[in-house]
């Protein structure tokens, strides 16, 4: 399996990251410090997704494969045209996460000719596993992932040191909220919810992922959110 570099959990390095690939600047992430709803309220709006951000401890990786067999059982479809891709590249949970966030909102513009843009263009008509396979031998997305891992705050780990933090993106599509994880084979749905409601029903589940691990406090929020050049 194909293996890079982690990303740095830090809005500043997403945000290049996110330029580079070509997403309308219009568009940005910013962290959630607090899930509290006095602090929810100042998150811009409107939310298009939330991205979590947990540790890979045992606990979770029990309720992960107990939760796939419950889901394969039920042989839920869900929606052709919520865009989800499997993970086939070791440390691209950020990356999927991202793209699972904008790709999710087609009003988020896209440059033309873009990395994003062409991914798009090439896996829109795929399965989730065909779309995790172009992913992995996507030249231009390799290249700026590895181009923007080496710019955060904090040096940037050996490729092969064990990462044990996992991103996913949560998002509204159809009246639904949907979790998507490409470690996971299928889009867990969490019920319904809005646009205006995103925020509040995502943070929902996240609680749950923490009272599942009440041990562990190395949870990060962040949002997709209208940047400041949206007000101008």
């Amino acid at each position: 399996m194909t293996t890079w570099l982690p990303l740095e959990s830090n809005p500043d390095v997403l945000n290049k990251y996110l330029e580079k690939l070509g997403v309308s600047p219009l568009w940005n992430i910013v962290d959630i410090y607090s899930m509290d709803d006095d602090a929810l309220a100042f998150v811009p709006s409107p939310l298009k997704s939330l991205i979590f951000l947990f540790p890979c401890s045992d606990v979770y990786e029990e309720f992960r494969a107990k939760e796939d067999a419950e889901l394969k059982a039920k042989n839920i479809e869900h929606p052709k045209d919520l865009f989800y891709l499997r993970q086939y590249v070791h440390n691209a949970c950020g990356t999927i996460a991202l793209v699972h966030a904008v790709l999710n909102n087609p009003d988020i513009e896209l440059t033309e000719g873009s990395v994003m843009k062409k991914y798009l263009d090439g896996a829109r008509d795929l399965s989730p596993e065909e779309r995790g396979k172009l992913l992995e031998n996507d030249a231009g997305f390799t290249e700026t992932h590895e181009s923007v891992a080496n710019e955060g705050q904090t040096a940037a780990p050996d490729i092969n040191e064990k990462v044990y933090h996992h991103f996913v993106a949560f998002v509204h599509h159809g009246g639904k909220l949907y979790e998507l994880d490409g470690r996971k084979n299928f889009p867990v749905e969490h019920g319904a919810t809005t646009p205006d409601s995103l925020l509040k029903d995502a943070i929902g589940v996240c609680k749950q992922y923490i009272a599942r691990d009440p041990t562990e406090v190395r949870f990060t929020l962040m949002g997709l959110t209208p940047s400041k050049t949206t007000h101008l």
